[in-house]
């Protein structure tokens, strides 16, 4: 993207525009697969505390992971078949800062409907599905959350998945815009615009959302800006 900024363009081959598609679209589903399953993580550690430690087992938790990726690699696969399979004779200049799926059927002149008919299945097992799983996960954890006694007991508790709820609303809300919505059903800029939020915006948001609730980093964080501060007065 960085690259495409600068030159103002830049020169891609098919084959590695095909493949920085694929590459994009797993990243893309296994996170919406990780989201889900962190989710299912935050609803045991507080719908269920008792039996967080036995269900969550570490083999559980490896085949949350692998599952997640190889889900991913086997669906995005099946696109770029289909994708591959097409017909490119219209201009080659792809309008965007990467090869996205809706600027490449734009280029393409073969029948898109097998695509955009598999974008749709697609989208509902690995967006959809997912994300109607955190919804239901989320009603649990906050019905368990209000049926707390004391405030700073539920303020503790909604601290634990605050970040993830953050993430997600971002991540899914600029998700479900895009993939659920033909290709055709809204422009180029706000295309690219919405395409920032969960390729920019959340790897960026990530860190900051995840590590500062680390008392720990939070202590390290406190101390290095109070020696900024004090090299600044010296």
């Amino acid at each position: 993207m960085l690259d495409v900024i600068i030159k103002e363009g830049s020169i891609i081959s098919f084959v590695g525009c095909t493949t920085q598609f694929y590459l994009y679209g797993v990243s893309v589903s296994a996170a919406c697969f990780l989201l889900t399953a962190m989710s299912y993580d935050r609803y045991l550690a507080i719908c269920r505390p008792l039996h967080y430690i036995s269900m969550m087992s570490v083999k559980l938790r490896y085949t949350l992971i692998i599952s997640s990726w190889g889900l991913s690699f086997m669906l995005v696969l099946i696109t770029l078949v289909l994708v591959c399979g097409l017909d490119f004779c219209r201009s080659n200049a792809i309008n965007h800062f990467f090869c996205d799926l809706a600027p490449l059927l734009e280029l393409s002149c073969s029948d898109t409907t097998p695509v955009s008919i598999d974008i749709i299945v697609h989208s509902v097992f690995i967006v959809l599905l997912p994300f109607l799983f955190i919804i239901i996960t989320y009603v649990h954890i906050f019905i368990t959350i209000f049926g707390i006694s004391s405030t700073s007991g539920r303020q503790k508790t909604f601290s634990t998945c605050s970040s993830h709820l953050v993430v997600v609303s971002t991540y899914y809300g600029s998700m479900l815009i895009i993939y659920m919505v033909p290709y055709r059903g809204h422009s180029v800029p706000v295309n690219k615009f919405i395409s920032l939020l969960y390729i920019v915006l959340t790897p960026l948001l990530n860190p900051v959302i995840y590590c500062l609730r680390n008392q720990e980093i939070q202590s390290s964080v406190i101390v290095y800006l109070k020696v900024c501060s004090k090299k600044t007065v010296l």
